[in-house]
């Protein structure tokens, strides 16, 4: 059996700066967002904003490959990821970060807050918003950077009702994502997600797996398939296909590289499976790149 090299969950410690009751952090080309580059929980929401970067969304057990930006609201304690690993100039990724109660612990039960209360309650499934949203929102997030803390809160409320409003979005774990209310579940299963993350390019029995959480093989796939609604050698698979396409989008090699390089051995397997997951081979993928928009 190979050597485990397990990273251990990370529970995110959120400082808003001073003065203010949320935070705002903003990264670029020569400021790259390295925090988040494994799977991480906290109590806050989290609220991101890609300017025509790319990258992968790894969101709960949902992962999946972005172009030309993204816009995304995370909720409390969802594990997640980080979003870019490069930028290019005029690139720039934004977040927010903000307890559901940071305005008071009545903020939510007013009238008026009715709404956002249910746009925090999606939120727990992991929210992506497309197309106009996506430009329109994700300015005015970027506009924020340059106000004093009394403006940047107006406008952080202003945001949320427009997401609250958005029609154009997609729940990203819409089959179903249960984490139980003990933070060790929240451990166990970033210890899993965050070993997958490194482990995905070989073989990774189930035994090593749940071995690596204590658990029998039994008790791990029931408990794994409750927690993600999916079997672990579908998630594998799937973390391997979004690597896939993020190679195909970003480097210019062949397709049977990518297969390799992405964790398959077998290259009718490794196209059976993209096309299933995609809906088109990974040389269609690759030629409709450039003519999709985000």
């Amino acid at each position: 059996m190979a050597k485990k090299t397990a990273t251990k969950p990370i529970l995110e410690k959120v400082e808003p700066i001073f003065g203010s009751s949320f935070s705002y952090k903003y990264f670029n080309q020569d400021n790259l967002n390295k925090s988040e580059n494994f799977w991480h929980y906290h109590p806050e929401l989290e609220l991101v904003y890609v300017n025509r970067g790319s990258g992968k969304r790894q969101i709960g057990s949902h992962v999946s490959h972005y172009r030309n930006g993204d816009l995304l609201l995370i909720g409390s304690n969802l594990p997640h990821c980080g979003f870019t690993d490069k930028m290019n100039e005029g690139q720039q990724e934004t977040i927010i970060q903000f307890l559901p109660n940071f305005l008071g612990e009545d903020f939510l039960k007013l009238p008026e807050m009715s709404s956002i209360k249910k746009l925090f309650e999606k939120a727990n499934k992991g929210i992506v918003f497309h197309g106009g949203n996506k430009r329109t929102i994700g300015a005015k997030i970027e506009g924020l950077r340059y106000e004093s803390n009394y403006f940047k809160l107006l406008g952080l409320l202003e945001i949320l009702k427009l997401l609250e409003e958005a029609k154009n979005y997609t729940l990203l774990n819409a089959e179903g994502f249960l984490l139980e209310t003990k933070l060790e579940d929240n451990d166990r299963i970033n210890t899993v997600f965050n070993f997958v993350k490194e482990e995905f390019k070989r073989h990774i029995a189930l035994e090593e797996i749940a071995e690596l959480v204590n658990m029998t093989v039994p008790a791990f796939c029931r408990y794994f398939k409750k927690i993600t609604g999916k079997t672990f050698v579908q998630f594998v698979n799937e973390y391997r296909l979004t690597h896939a396409a993020k190679l195909l989008h970003e480097k210019q090699i062949s397709i049977t590289d990518v297969c390799y390089e992405s964790g398959f051995n077998n290259f009718s397997h490794f196209n059976k499976k993209f096309k299933s997951l995609t809906g088109k081979s990974p040389s269609t993928y690759r030629n409709e790149l450039k003519y999709t928009v985000g």
